[in-house]
């Protein structure tokens, strides 16, 4: 027998549909299931990497690991990588297949996609005895619908009854689920079998005559009103998140990190780590805002490393960057923002962008030729630099994974960061990253960094003992309590929904 299927779908982006199958996956967990994630066709700049070297989104990554299980190129077959407007890569079963336009990949690749989707639906359900599916924006997209291989096209593949997701928050909720209803096929409409408002705040009992008129107009019951969950703890996905990010903690915080917001941010989780640390604020630096007076400057991942370097260049924040540099003040590069940290970055066949070579911003000495060829590995490493507060980290071991373009080279008698040991489970010993000679200055390609307790902690205790701010310890880290936010989140939806009647729904008898 086939695995039970249960899909959500939204009346539209960022509903909390990815966080919520994080929470059904997590519940379904609890209860005894052997459960797997799926998104037929995911769009996000935030991805994961599984054990072989396969690319996905990162909210099925942060699904499985809820579940309890390793994620897969299963989960997520198709990805889409925003690269430039108008232009994105996509991976395909986790490698990179083409950069194609909005055109391209509707013409070219969509029409032979179904059958992909299908395949990776039947593995999954002869795996696994529940699969949590995600659908993508809304399915009521009229002038997309006749390629849909995300949304009801997904549902009819996995034979999956369809939960309607909408978000109160934003107003407008009753209409917003009637009408999605109303622009569905017949067929598409029955199968949507229940409601679920997210994003409450307030008095329930105010909601309900809005309840009971929705059920008798559509026939579809409610199972559940999630309340609005602050600081969840779940890693974030969409980029809709950081528009709408303030500064975290206090503003007269003892110690001020800095994040450059990148028009093509990617894996902005690697700042997670430093949400709501003791007295220290967090602040996303947006276009046309002066970095200030912080203490560290990160600069994150990104898809398209020239295009951002010239970014910072259009706003002047390179000229900043290069003084705060000369203020001693710590900064930081991920990724793309190591890259961008170097000399140069050349890119003499375009693949990058269609901008050619440019001047980095000259703080490491490295180089960045960028090739055909993308680095997506799970990585273990140690450190190896002598220098600033480096030294007491020496031979430590650490875990991340790398996702990039381009091979960076240093310059002789660089100070390296990083020894690789592994890569995708192979030995191997290569080097990664630079540190300025103060230690004040350095970049790495692995994401993850942070999320290593010990290099966090050295990191951020180097800079408050400067200050003269009390030390953190290990129990002030919130990236050692990841599994209490997926039990947390798990706890309030199972109280918030009718999980009697989603279990009869999916045809699950109750034990």
């Amino acid at each position: 027998m086939g695995a039970y299927t249960i899909m959500l779908q939204g009346t539209s982006s960022h509903v909390g549909k990815s966080v919520l199958c994080t929470a059904l996956c997590r519940i379904f967990f609890q209860d005894g299931f052997r459960t797997a994630p799926f998104k037929a066709q995911n769009m996000a700049l935030n991805s994961c990497i599984t054990p072989d070297g396969g690319e996905i989104g990162r909210a099925q990554g942060v699904q499985a690991e809820a579940a309890r299980i390793e994620p897969t190129v299963y989960m997520n077959p198709i990805l889409l990588k925003p690269k430039e407007d108008m232009c994105a890569q996509v991976i395909n079963m986790g490698k990179p297949l083409a950069d194609m336009s909005a055109r391209e990949y509707r013409d070219n690749y969509l029409p032979q996609a179904a059958d992909l989707v299908s395949a990776c639906i039947d593995r999954l359900k002869n795996e696994y005895e529940v699969v949590v599916i995600e659908g993508a924006g809304s399915p009521a997209e009229v002038n997309l619908k006749d390629r849909d291989i995300v949304n009801m096209k997904t549902a009819e593949l996995a034979e999956a009854p369809v939960i309607l997701v909408a978000d109160i928050d934003r107003g407008g909720v009753f209409a917003s689920l009637i009408g999605t209803l109303e622009l569905l096929e017949a067929h598409e409409r029955e199968r949507v079998k229940g409601f679920i408002i997210n994003k409450f705040r307030g008095d329930i009992s105010l909601l309900t005559p809005g309840l009971t008129f929705l059920e008798e107009r559509t026939g579809i019951p409610v199972l559940g009103v999630i309340p609005y969950i602050h600081d969840h703890g779940i890693e974030e996905e969409d980029s809709v998140w950081l528009d709408q990010m303030q500064a975290r903690g206090e503003t007269d915080a003892g110690l001020k990190i800095a994040v450059i917001q990148l028009p093509r941010i990617s894996n902005f989780t690697d700042i997670d780590p430093f949400l709501n640390l003791p007295d220290t604020e967090v602040r996303f630096v947006k276009k046309g805002e002066k970095i200030g007076d912080a203490d560290i400057i990160i600069i994150p991942g990104t898809k398209n490393s020239i295009l951002d370097l010239l970014y910072l260049k259009e706003q002047g924040y390179d000229k900043e960057i290069r003084a705060l540099a000369g203020k001693n003040k710590y900064i930081a590069g991920i990724c793309g923002g190591y890259q961008m940290l170097g000399h140069k970055l050349l890119d003499p066949t375009g693949t990058e962008a269609d901008r050619g070579s440019q001047e980095g911003l000259g703080l490491l000495p490295c180089t960045t030729i960028y090739q055909t060829e993308k680095s997506t590995h799970r990585i273990e490493a140690e450190i190896i630099s002598s220098s600033g507060f480096w030294p007491e980290l020496h031979g430590i071991k650490i875990r991340g994974y790398e996702i990039h373009s381009g091979k960076t080279e240093s310059a002789p008698g660089d100070n390296s960061l990083m020894k690789i040991t592994a890569r995708s489970g192979q030995r191997t010993e290569l080097r990664d990253g630079s540190v300025s000679p103060d230690g004040r200055i350095f970049g790495t390609h692995m994401h993850g960094f942070f999320d290593n307790p010990a290099i966090l902690l050295a990191f951020i205790n180097a800079v408050r003992k400067e200050k003269g701010i009390g030390l953190l310890q290990t129990a002030d880290l919130i990236i050692n309590q990841k599994e209490q936010s997926f039990e947390n989140l798990a706890a309030i939806v199972r109280s918030s929904l009718d999980m009697e009647k989603l279990y009869r729904i999916m045809n699950i008898k109750a034990s």
